[in-house]
């Protein structure tokens, strides 16, 4: 999303997987999710790419990483446990914490802080 946000005329899968290092093949996969909740729009042909169809800063990560991962869910047990199998949570909800700051973390952050 950065990289197409930073582009004039759009980018193209072929050209993202290039820059990332990535299969052309996975970088579709992943446009095709984001274009699909709306976040870009593409035109076809060898003039073609992907472009931002909403403004960098009404984009943040946290829409960006749960259209591609789904939804980040916060749980008290990382094993689903409803009863700690020992006499004390190994984990001390520490899981919990972290998953909270990290989705915050993401909400904070918009497209245009990284252009």
């Amino acid at each position: 999303m950065i990289l197409i946000a930073r582009s004039e005329n759009g980018l193209n899968a072929q050209e993202i997987a290039d820059i990332m290092g990535s299969s052309r093949h996975h970088v579709a996969k992943v446009l095709q999710r984001l274009s699909k909740v709306g976040f870009l729009s593409s035109t076809r042909g060898p003039n073609g790419g992907f472009v931002l169809r909403k403004k960098p800063a009404d984009i943040n990560l946290l829409q960006i990483y749960e259209a591609i991962e789904g939804e980040i869910t916060v749980v008290d047990c990382p094993m689903e446990k409803p009863v700690c199998p020992f006499e004390k949570c190994i984990f001390n909800n520490v899981t919990r914490t972290m998953t909270e700051q990290f989705r915050e973390y993401l909400k904070n952050q918009s497209l245009k802080e990284y252009l």
